[in-house]
């Protein structure tokens, strides 16, 4: 229980946090005449999306996803560094190039592309899009390939929860227009001008971009995208684009969209395949 509390403790801690930063942005715009930046009724929709997805996600960690994590641990290479410095640089880089591919998976195969296209079906970039997530990500056990390499690896679980929550808050300060190029910085680092460029829906913005704090993994495995690559930036979805700001339904159409499509085709491979898949295999029948 006090696992759940320490939970629920820090996800208001930083969710007041993000609300102030949020109400700061909001006001920026506005003095500015730019009313296009932020909906409130969109804002609303995605702070309770965000909500709801942290409170799922801090009790699924307090009651059963860190225990998960110690179980594989005692499985793996029980890495213990000598220098506490070199640890803390491990961790950072390990977490973050596994977040790389969890990342890189969530919109590769449908199964976690249909949690994950809460967060992309926004068609505005402003810190509450960052707030926009789907409460059911960790129980389609996406987590695993994130979590899991951390476990086998061996790295202490508290230093690992540390790490991804901090990963994750660096990520809430992608989502905005405020800033562009950040030179040096931007060559390294993930900053809001690549995860704008992530976010987009043309052609060449699509599956782009997929660093957590750093850019690096992208520019290595080829998926890295130039805003001057990109062009200008489109935000939202290629297909089925929600007309709807009701949160149950911003979580829920495209699993029950996924499951559709599973039962009509009879093909279990729609699970697994890319999210375009099953309009190119079967027609835009889906």
């Amino acid at each position: 229980m006090s696992d759940v509390l320490h939970a629920i403790g820090f996800i208001l801690t930083f969710g007041v946090l993000f609300m102030a930063i949020i109400i700061a942005e909001y006001f920026y715009w506005r003095k500015k005449g730019n009313t296009n930046i932020y909906s409130l009724k969109e804002s609303a929709a995605n702070i309770t999306t965000g909500f709801l997805y942290k409170m799922f996600d801090g009790i699924a960690v307090a009651l059963f996803i860190q225990f998960f994590y110690d179980y594989v641990q005692g499985f793996g290479f029980q890495y213990s560094p000598s220098n506490l410095a070199v640890g803390i640089v491990l961790m950072f880089l390990a977490t973050d190039f596994f977040f790389y591919w969890f990342h890189f998976s969530m919109h590769k195969v449908r199964w976690f592309w249909a949690v994950h296209v809460t967060h992309h079906s926004s068609t505005r970039m402003n810190f509450s899009t960052a707030l926009r997530q789907n409460f059911l990500l960790d129980l389609n056990f996406g987590w695993v390939l994130w979590w899991v390499p951390l476990a086998i690896v061996g790295f202490d679980k508290t230093w690992a929860i540390i790490a991804i929550e901090t990963n994750l808050a660096y990520q809430f300060f992608l989502h905005t227009e405020l800033t562009q190029r950040i030179k040096g910085f931007d060559f390294f680092f993930n900053t809001p001008l690549h995860h704008r460029t992530h976010h987009g829906s043309n052609p060449d913005q699509i599956d782009t971009n997929f660093g957590g704090t750093l850019i690096i993994w992208d520019r290595i495995f080829g998926t890295f995208k130039s805003s001057e690559e990109a062009g200008k930036i489109k935000y939202g979805l290629t297909s089925r684009q929600p007309e709807t700001l009701n949160p149950l339904r911003l979580n829920l159409d495209e699993l029950f969209s996924m499951i559709k499509d599973v039962w009509v085709y009879k093909d279990l491979r729609i699970l697994i395949k890319h999210p375009g898949w099953v309009d190119e295999k079967y027609g835009e029948q889906s």
